[in-house]
């Protein structure tokens, strides 16, 4: 693994995102691909000592002007919540204590209305929404945020204790999972009629299962918590299918697929964070941790080794992002590897780093899809060192 090119190339890549104003078509507080989330990256090379400080507080200063917002469309990757995460990665700095203490009431109150509307919906009965409970703009993402920040809070308890309600049946639908959600997926071509259980870890029940064993493992005891865990992970057993590579999990199944007890997916996906594989694999790993479940644990780790085994698997990751790309595959790798008793995984690395070093440029600047992402991973494998746990947003630590 060539660490000097890497280093280079992230801080070229760090160089380019260097002015605020060049980002003025995207909200500044997005955390997708605004000034919140490549305050993040800077501020991490900063606490590497790679880069200027300065740079990650000219982001941060431009992703509050204006106000922050928390509105109804306030979520883990925008508004308040998205500024609360990167200043969580320049808290070292000693810097923002009277904005942090304005940051976390905002929260707070996005937190609650969540939880509100949540309640209301499950006191009707309803399904939820992919957003209600998701990484990106759900309750998972809002917990991913408050393990971090303030584990043992109140409202980290509340979040966890909606978790934990979300894996028991939906009521009145003969035994689907509480996740269960009517939402369509316009994105894919599957017919979510009566709709669909969502695997991912970006959008479905993997980042709720990585979110409560990450909970488990810092010590949170909720009712329920450890039976929540093994709820999920029971389902995901279920839908295990299998491949000379290795086990690998559909996206989703629907409700043709139930009746069939097959999914209609008929082979992996792209190895990505957000749907594929590798993350379902990480939220297996961090349940087993959680359960001392080394048959689990082997077999999350067996999972993302045929991913990075199979060439026709990893012929599908086509860009160099976090969300579906190669930087994502790396991140969630690197992380499993670290929790790992073995060196195999480990050994993978450089293979994967590799990739981190795309021939076509990326034309988008952002977090989770853009260069900003993609820089993050690169530093992350150079320096095999992450500072400000700026990848806690993926639900990975």
């Amino acid at each position: 693994m060539d660490t000097d090119r890497l280093l280079q190339v992230s801080t070229s890549l760090a160089d380019e995102l260097s002015d605020p104003a060049d980002h003025a078509g995207c909200h500044p507080q997005s955390l997708a691909d605004g000034a919140a989330g490549i305050a993040v990256l800077h501020l991490e090379r900063a606490a590497q000592h790679l880069g200027d400080p300065a740079l990650g507080h000219r982001f941060l200063a431009a992703a509050v002007t204006g106000g922050l917002h928390t509105g109804s469309t306030a979520s883990p990757f925008f508004g308040t919540p998205a500024v609360a995460y990167a200043l969580h990665a320049a808290a070292r700095s000693g810097r923002y204590v009277r904005v942090h203490d304005i940051v976390d009431h905002g929260v707070a109150d996005v937190v609650q209305r969540r939880l509100d509307h949540a309640q209301a919906r499950i006191e009707r009965g309803d399904a939820p929404a992919l957003g209600e409970f998701d990484a990106l703009y759900g309750l998972t993402g809002l917990a991913a945020h408050l393990l971090r920040h303030d584990p043992h809070g109140v409202q980290t308890r509340r979040v966890i204790e909606y978790l934990v309600r979300l894996t028991h049946p939906l009521p009145g639908s003969g035994g689907l999972p509480g996740w269960w959600s009517c939402q369509p997926l316009k994105s894919r071509n599957t017919d979510t009629t009566g709709g669909h259980s969502n695997h991912g870890m970006a959008h479905g029940i993997s980042g709720v299962l990585a979110a409560l064993a990450l909970a488990e493992r810092n010590s949170i005891g909720v009712t329920g918590q450890r039976e929540a865990i093994e709820r999920i992970c029971t389902w995901l057993d279920t839908w295990q299918q299998p491949h000379p590579s290795g086990p690998w999990w559909p996206e989703i199944v629907t409700l043709e697929d139930l009746r069939r007890r097959t999914p209609r997916q008929l082979r992996p996906s792209r190895p990505s964070w957000c749907y594929g594989t590798p993350g379902i694999a990480r939220a297996q790993q961090l349940a087993a941790l959680a359960l001392h479940d080394e048959a689990r644990r082997d077999l999350a780790e067996a999972a993302i080794l045929g991913c990075i085994n199979d060439p026709q698997q990893l012929a599908q990751i086509t860009e160099s992002g976090l969300c579906h790309g190669a930087a994502g595959l790396f991140q969630t790798a690197w992380r499993m590897a670290a929790d790992s008793v073995t060196d195999t995984l480990t050994g993978h690395l450089p293979g994967l780093a590799e990739q981190l070093l795309p021939d076509k440029p990326n034309p988008e600047s952002g977090l989770l899809m853009g260069r900003a992402g993609l820089a993050l991973a690169q530093t992350t494998a150079a320096t095999s060192t992450v500072v400000t746990d700026w990848d806690a947003f993926m639900v990975l630590r």
